[in-house]
């Protein structure tokens, strides 16, 4: 389900890229994800964990940040909260935010055009899938909101993947 999208999205949104560019200064892969609650207030951040969990390879944020969500909150209260991501969940990640119970989504750049920015690099074999495809597969609704600050989104990405093939 698409829906427009609320005042504060651009400003939780671009957070996530904050949290993405703390995620690449550190060395993992430049991806970030908020978890804020109705009233826009943030309760959680997380970035990728590919290299700080030891090479996991399913360390997305917002896999990781979905899992951390549904240890501390029930289904009913995540129900009312927003995922904010720098970029389109990818399968695994959107089915993670499914299982959580999440309730809305919203991201900058789409998994389409993260495939054609980052190529075929073994550390992101991006999986072009729609993240509204996994989600209308589901019974409970999960609202989405994207792409949205696309360009901003974009950046984050440059020149990481071409520096880690080298």
């Amino acid at each position: 389900m698409e829906k427009s999208h609320r005042p504060e999205d651009e400003k939780l949104l671009r957070l996530s890229f904050e949290v993405a560019k703390r995620a690449r200064e550190s060395g993992d892969h430049p991806f970030g994800s908020v978890l804020a609650d109705a009233d826009g207030n943030v309760l959680m951040e997380q970035g990728n964990g590919y290299t700080s969990e030891g090479g996991d390879r399913t360390a997305h944020a917002e896999r990781i940040l979905a899992s951390r969500a549904a240890k501390k909150y029930d289904v009913a209260f995540l129900q009312g909260c927003t995922l904010y991501t720098s970029a389109e969940p990818c399968a695994m990640c959107s089915g993670a935010i499914y299982w959580a119970g999440i309730g809305r989504v919203v991201f900058g750049q789409t998994e389409k055009a993260l495939k054609e920015q980052t190529g075929d690099h073994e550390e992101n074999p991006t999986l072009d899938l729609p993240c509204h495809i996994v989600f209308e597969a589901g019974q409970r609704a999960t609202e989405i909101v994207g792409p949205m600050l696309e360009v901003e989104a974009a950046k984050l990405q440059d020149d990481f993947w071409n520096a880690r093939k080298e």
